[in-house]
């Protein structure tokens, strides 16, 4: 009866490291003759714990340890029934830098909760910096293949800035236009005096983070007391 339950215990995991080197190249592919990049062997595992290592034999009597790493998980069932059942699941820390290869096939993932965009959630609930609350957006560095996070007010934010004159002024001034950067292509931006849209490159220039530029000249020669300066951008 133990040699039974032995045989089903390695077959099971057996059919697991199958259909898990099936689906992704999770782990190391090559093998190692350097004793210093082998595993180590984790601690033996024990009722109700998450990881270690589990002690086996094969049919010749050969001790061997099956263990859990990189993205996989493994937990040794508290109340034992007819046997000690192991078992092993995605999710996990990687330990090992972990690329899938899905050139071969179309590579989805199904069963994500969406973002209500209607609902405003998206745009009350932006995360303001990496690693707190909110949403983030993931991206692929195209040269090495990584994932990456990237904040949504870093991809698109569409600010606002207001200048309003209190003085006549005959030369050049600049308005506020804060979180613009001096390389912000102009096609993303829009200013207007008094409700009338300026020419980018004519009546404005923009070569100073946070700041936009007027061109006095372009505009008549003066500003004038009141005049309203409005900046639009998109970061």
């Amino acid at each position: 009866m133990k040699t039974m339950k032995t045989n089903y215990l390695k077959l099971t995991v057996l059919g697991i490291m199958i259909m898990v080197a099936s689906a992704m190249n999770a782990q190391r592919t090559e093998t190692s003759t350097n004793a210093a990049t082998d595993f180590t062997k984790q601690a033996n595992t024990v009722l109700g714990d998450a990881g270690g290592s589990i002690k086996v034999i094969d049919n010749k009597g050969t001790i061997k340890y099956l263990q859990s790493s990189n993205g996989v998980t493994m937990f040794t069932d508290t109340a034992p029934d007819g046997g000690v059942i192991t078992t092993w699941q995605l999710g996990g820390t990687l330990t090992d830098d972990t690329y899938i290869d899905a050139s071969g096939a179309i590579f989805a993932i199904t069963g994500i909760d969406g973002i209500d965009s209607t609902a405003g959630d998206a745009e009350n609930s932006a995360a303001t910096a990496f690693d707190t609350t909110g949403y983030s957006l993931l991206v692929r560095d195209e040269a090495t293949g990584e994932t990456k996070k990237l904040l949504m007010t870093n991809f698109i934010d569409v600010l606002w800035d207001e200048t309003e004159l209190t003085a006549d002024v005959t030369t050049d001034f600049t308005v506020d236009a804060v979180g613009i950067l001096a390389t912000t292509n102009v096609n993303r931006v829009s200013v207007y005096r008094n409700g009338a849209k300026l020419r980018s490159g004519t009546d404005y220039t923009i070569t100073t983070v946070n700041e936009v530029n007027i061109v006095v000249a372009s505009l008549g020669g003066t500003a004038y007391t009141g005049d309203v300066f409005e900046v639009h951008f998109i970061k």
